[in-house]
């Protein structure tokens, strides 16, 4: 009935606090890298004895579906389980290593070799991807985590990304962009998505200032960027360019061919009255920002991005902070997620 985040780091508790999360302080006896989860989870349940069941989740899943949590929820609760755990289907011929004196051999583990099956024909066997372990409070008192009355669930292959090594990150990075959970409501606004509306100076930019000979601004942008846009345009998307400076609508507009807004000092009212005069709304806007001044619009915004240099506030206020910096590709990273994220939910529709 609760979500908490189990740590002992103030960074990690003041995010979980701003996501809606209750914290759980670890204690130091419990915050050692020598630490199992389960000393965590029986300290845990020492301070709050009225959980009854727990489902441990590990933070190194990042695809995992909260579906799959509600059907191992509804397994302990409505059919008696002691504990549940995730598993993956592998079709993987396991062999195992046997060690006599200064010999090594090798011993197949569960099938024949002279009677080898095609891997598409053969089940395949089960294996623990650490995405989640569920126990009742009685079963973790004693010790355990699996036990008794217990029984695994199978989760499909493509949200079982378990972050184990270096080489994990980038697979479960492309993963979560194809697979991972956006949830129902912003899927909607996603595939409603009318309006690109993007920040000039640290977002098209990189913030600096250029002045030719005779002390005119020159604005320089990322060729990446201006494809990212192009990208959008072809997809009916328009594009609003805004800036807090008074800096030259010439070369974004003529370039780009997007509307531009300079000497901006109320975004939000800006954008507001831009949706009028197109008949949208704030539901159908993404909006790419990076400073204070751009928080307001970050939250009201229907997908929202920032740069990866972009400040606290406005990293805090994104639902989406790229890799790029601003004026070094992350316009084109913005716009290749939503198109993935639009694809992605165009697809999901077809199918059902």
């Amino acid at each position: 009935n609760s979500i908490w985040v189990s740590t002992d780091h103030d960074e990690i508790e003041t995010v979980a606090k701003q996501f809606g999360a209750k914290v759980h302080r670890r204690s130091p006896e419990v915050s050692k890298d020598s630490t199992t989860s389960l000393e965590a989870i029986q300290e845990f349940l020492h301070k709050h004895p009225e959980a009854d069941i727990i489902g441990n989740i590990q933070a190194t899943s990042p695809c995992l579906h909260p579906d799959d949590l509600k059907e191992v929820a509804k397994m302990i609760q409505n059919k008696g389980y002691d504990s549940v755990f995730s598993v993956v289907r592998r079709h993987l011929f396991r062999w195992s290593e046997i060690k006599e004196g200064n010999e090594v051999t090798t011993l197949q583990g569960g099938l024949d070799p002279k009677r080898r099956p095609r891997r598409q024909d053969w089940d395949g066997e089960l294996y623990e991807n650490g995405s989640f372990y569920f126990a009742t409070k009685d079963l973790i008192k004693k010790g355990y985590l699996q036990g008794e009355k217990v029984m695994y669930y199978e989760m499909r292959a493509e949200h079982s990304v378990d972050i184990d090594v270096d080489i994990d990150w980038p697979i479960a990075e492309q993963r979560v962009l194809r697979y991972g959970y956006f949830g129902n409501t912003e899927k909607k606004q996603i595939k409603k998505v009318k309006l690109l509306v993007c920040i000039i100076d640290g977002c098209l930019t990189d913030g600096r200032i250029c002045l030719s000979e005779d002390q005119k601004e020159i604005i320089c942008y990322d060729v990446r960027d201006a494809i990212g846009i192009s990208l959008l345009k072809k997809r009916d998307i328009q594009v609003l360019l805004i800036s807090e400076r008074n800096c030259s609508k010439t070369i974004s507009a003529t370039k780009l061919d997007c509307e531009v807004e300079v000497s901006v000092t109320n975004k939000l009212q800006v954008v507001e009255d831009c949706l009028k005069k197109m008949n949208l709304s704030w539901k159908e806007v993404a909006y790419i920002g990076n400073e204070e001044s751009d928080v307001d619009c970050l939250k009201t915004a229907g997908i929202s991005c920032v740069p990866a240099d972009a400040c606290a506030a406005a990293k805090t206020s994104a639902s989406y902070i790229c890799k790029s910096n601003g004026g070094h590709g992350a316009i084109r990273e913005f716009a290749e997620h939503l198109l993935l994220l639009m694809d992605k939910v165009n697809s999901e529709e077809k199918r059902k």
